[in-house]
């Protein structure tokens, strides 16, 4: 078997549930989602390079590169996140990997969990609205000649595109305010997954959001009651 034959049969290798083909890659995918989010909850830095191998295998699902079980539907909320979760993440990491650096503790977390300021808040919040407003326009602009979506896939694919980075961007800067982003990102990201039958991703979401209001209080308790010992990710 030819190299290229090789490729093409890893690309393709599904699950079939229901009469749906449900590709390996989206499965692996949200699994090392899942793994980064783990890390992420616990502040290590090693959650950002896992979460980097998902975003890379999940780009490939969503964006229906030519070899996707799921025909002509391209989400491109779904899969240009991915590539600004791979920019962003490479922030993240090197953010705190710096600060792991500077503390004396081997077992020291990564990042100090602390609010947002009031100024941070209304920042993030308007460039979310602002966002939204702009990525709709552009997906729809870009459109898909051959497959015609729902009118509330342009709002809903510019809500999670622009939540998602927003979110990966205050993980990094070690806000607790990042948990509920993403939990205002699951809410619209888990019935359009559902409707467009990318059922790994929306299970994974569920999951999710279990797991991201545990992680919202296990960050707001360290945020009360740990010493700021470490220097807050970003400030020199």
């Amino acid at each position: 078997m030819s190299d290229s034959n090789i490729f093409v049969t890893l690309v393709n290798a599904h699950l079939t549930i229901g009469g749906q083909a449900i590709t390996w890659r989206e499965i692996v995918g949200n699994a090392f989602g899942l793994a980064s989010a783990i890390g992420g909850m616990r502040r290590k830095v090693w959650a950002w390079p896992v979460g980097i191998i998902g975003n890379a295998l999940l780009f490939t699902v969503f964006f229906a590169v030519g070899f996707t079980g799921h025909g002509q539907e391209k989400l491109y909320g779904q899969a240009g996140r991915q590539v600004f979760f791979i920019l962003t993440s490479i922030y993240g990491w090197w953010l705190w990997q710096r600060t792991k650096n500077r503390s004396t503790d081997p077992d020291a977390p990564a990042v100090q969990p602390r609010w947002a300021t009031a100024r941070e808040r209304l920042g993030y919040v308007l460039v979310w609205a602002a966002g939204v407003l702009v990525c709709q326009w552009i997906f729809r602009t870009i459109g898909v000649d051959y497959w015609h979506p729902p009118e509330f896939y342009w709002w809903a694919d510019a809500w999670i595109f622009v939540g998602s980075m927003l979110a990966t961007y205050a993980m990094a800067r070690g806000w607790t305010d990042f948990w509920l982003m993403w939990l205002a990102v699951d809410i619209v990201g888990v019935p359009e997954l559902i409707y467009f039958k990318f059922y790994p991703s929306a299970v994974l979401y569920l999951v999710y959001a279990g797991f991201v209001v545990w992680g919202f209080f296990v960050w707001w308790r360290a945020s009360r009651e740990e010493q700021p010992v470490l220097q807050p990710a970003g400030q020199v």
